[in-house]
């Protein structure tokens, strides 16, 4: 009785703000710009003052989580509300993305809001029409929302999109009808390589302040790849600030559910795409007004697939089934900081195929399958695959990492007595299991899956992965893993190139082994 109590006494407390005018939306996502280049998480070197505005004046997420750390199947998540693993082949990068999806944006416009997006949605792969609702309509432009992509400028650094992603919130905000909600995504494209080598002397930045991590060479080369991509991070927070005042202009600032957040980690080597924690662990703020006490920090665990849920049902929107995530509303509006609910303390993550170049046997574009479990202390990784290579293999040039500065120096370490471990790091074979101790080492250098005093602890972190997954359908621990090997990587011609091998029809593959 008790319990049933307290359970209507929070609904009776939060079916104000729950019920009140249905907010504005406007989701603001970086382009792989990782958690520690935001000062709010620590960052000195990287100057972001209007991301860090929306956390003083809103809430800290510091347990948020991408679920896969590549960018179509990590914005897949957010908008689908589903875990990567339940996505079928949106689970990988570059996909023919199904129709039987259902989209956030598009429930939400079903349910009278206008939505539209500018810069990067989701992607990269190819999508078709969607049917979004019982109403049976399709959507157009991208799942995201509809586009606003017509104005350009001339972006301050070599590199930079020319993508006026401010001016396009504006013409959305002109446009819209003023009697309805509306729900914005603003996708920069920054700060995705590549970049002007050496912005960062023209732009007059101090190597000494870079910070290096330390599964890296502290070099002059390393600190200046690091202090050109610093600069698009900047250009990123520059478009909230722009964001910010366009709201003010308009009296709209109060009632719009502002959150600002990244896909994943910086794409440099054993970061972007990779399972540690500097690729799944991002930054999430989130400000709405007087409805988000300012200043609270949460420790809960949220991840992406939480998101979709989240923002319906503030909108007075039942999640379809569909939807697997868990809604953080109670997270966003209570009052307190710290852990809100205790039973969010850990998070599951995984990957697929994220980019082509990797063969097994005479199987070409094969995956590298693995799961992980991150909680407070520990993160364990399980890769099911080990022979495989997990940047992809060397001769087709390791295609899971981003070409740049960073890159190429530690490629160039792989013989080097001395340096050599760097290499290891970032592009060597894994061992079947991982496990790092996040608190002390969040560079996850100390792998501490062979130690005796830590074989319990990887045990019990294996069991309740694979419960958890098992619950949730993964085909991976069910027996049915190699579906994501043959799921078609939609750049058919790249491929063909690649391997040499003119005729190579991914899709006929998957019809003929699946359909």
């Amino acid at each position: 009785m008790k319990c049933r109590l307290l359970a209507v006494l929070t609904a009776l407390l939060f079916t104000p703000l729950l019920t009140a005018e249905r907010p504005n939306i406007l989701f603001l996502i970086a382009d792989d710009a990782s958690r520690d280049s935001f000062g709010t998480y620590g960052c000195q070197y990287i100057k972001t003052p209007h991301f860090d505005r929306l956390a003083a004046e809103g809430v800290t997420f510091t347990e948020a989580y991408n679920c896969n750390p590549k960018c179509a199947p990590a914005r897949a998540c957010l908008l689908t509300g589903r875990y990567s693993w339940q996505l079928e082949e949106a689970c990988n990068h570059n996909p023919f993305l199904s129709e039987k999806w259902v989209f956030y944006p598009y429930l939400l416009e079903e349910s009278g809001y206008t939505i539209g997006f500018t810069g990067k949605g989701w992607g990269p792969g190819i999508h078709r029409s969607v049917d979004v609702g019982k109403k049976g309509f399709k959507a157009d432009g991208n799942p995201a929302g509809h586009p606003f992509n017509r104005h350009t400028l001339k972006a301050p650094y070599r590199g930079m999109s020319n993508k006026d992603y401010g001016r396009n919130f504006s013409d959305f905000l002109t446009e819209r009808p003023k009697d309805k909600p509306f729900c914005f995504w603003l996708g920069t494209h920054e700060p995705h390589r590549g970049y002007g080598k050496d912005n960062w002397k023209k732009a007059g930045r101090d190597l000494s302040k870079v910070e290096v991590p330390a599964y890296y060479p502290d070099t002059p080369e390393i600190r200046g790849d690091l202090a050109d991509y610093g600069l698009e991070v900047e250009w990123y927070d520059t478009q909230i600030g722009k964001a910010l005042r366009l709201l003010e202009q308009q009296g709209l600032l109060e009632n719009t559910l502002i959150i600002a957040t990244s896909d994943h980690g910086m794409p440099f080597p054993r970061v972007k795409g990779q399972l540690y924690e500097d690729s799944f662990h991002i930054p999430f703020v989130a400000r709405w007004g007087a409805r988000i006490k300012a200043g609270r920090v949460v420790t809960d665990f949220i991840t992406f697939p939480d998101l979709a849920p989240t923002l319906l049902e503030l909108a007075g929107i039942p999640a379809p089934s569909q939807m697997t995530g868990a809604s953080f509303a109670t997270q966003l509006l209570s009052h307190q900081s710290g852990r809100i609910d205790p039973q969010r303390d850990h998070t599951l993550l995984g990957k697929e195929r994220h980019d082509i170049g990797r063969t097994d046997g005479d199987r070409l574009s094969v995956a590298y399958p693995a799961r992980a479990i991150r909680n407070d202390q520990f993160l364990y990784v399980r890769n099911f695959k080990p022979h495989r290579w997990p940047v992809g293999n060397p001769e087709y040039g390791f295609l899971n990492c981003d070409g740049s500065p960073t890159k190429s120096f530690i490629e160039s370490l792989s013989s080097d007595p001395t340096n050599s471990h760097f290499y290891q790091l970032s592009f060597g074979k894994r061992t079947e299991e991982e496990l790092y101790d996040i608190v002390n080492d969040p560079d996850c250098i100390n792998n501490l899956a062979a130690s005796q005093e830590f074989a319990s602890t990887k045990d019990r972190l294996w069991k309740q992965l694979e419960t958890e997954l098992s619950a949730q359908g993964d085909p991976r621990i069910l027996g049915g893993g190699d579906i994501f090997d043959f799921y078609p990587n939609c750049r058919v011609e790249r491929q063909q190139k690649l391997y040499g091998k003119p005729n190579y029809d991914p899709v006929t593959l998957f019809n003929e082994r699946f359909q």
